[in-house]
């Protein structure tokens, strides 16, 4: 069995991991990680519970440039709840790297404060295919 030490992790991700008690990486992240540090292009199909978001969620945060006020990644999700969780994944597996800014957006909320945050410098956003036809102004 891998260990998450040994997919070439930054300490301060491997700080969190130990923080939110996963003890070792599952399938998915044991053949996820490398490939995506790497820079990699990677599909990947697994059962709800078995650590997707973590998968794709450590390689974003290893790659960000944190010096950079603009959006690094981008995160599509079928539902606003599922944007609204991988969202704040990222915010727990980012609090050991400084501050990340993490913008789930999502229809059935005001567009300007999303637009706002998304000016002052996002790095990751999380978002919704209807919140996308929305922000880019097609859905008016």
């Amino acid at each position: 069995m891998i260990a998450f030490d040994q997919l070439g992790l930054s300490t301060s991700i491997l700080a969190v991991i130990k923080d939110v008690g996963y003890e070792a990486p599952t399938p998915v992240q044991a053949k996820a990680i490398p490939p995506l540090l790497a820079g990699r292009d990677l599909i990947g199909q697994a059962q709800t519970g078995t650590g997707k978001t973590a998968a794709f969620a450590i390689p974003i945060l290893e790659a960000l440039d944190l010096d950079q006020d603009q959006v690094q990644a981008l995160v599509l999700t079928p539902t606003r709840e599922l944007c609204i969780q991988v969202a704040e994944a990222i915010h727990t597996y980012s609090k050991h790297l400084g501050r990340v800014r993490v913008l789930p957006v999502y229809g059935g909320q005001p567009i300007q404060p999303q637009l706002r945050h998304l000016r002052a410098g996002a790095h990751v956003v999380i978002g919704t295919p209807a919140a996308s036809w929305i922000t880019c102004g097609a859905g008016r």
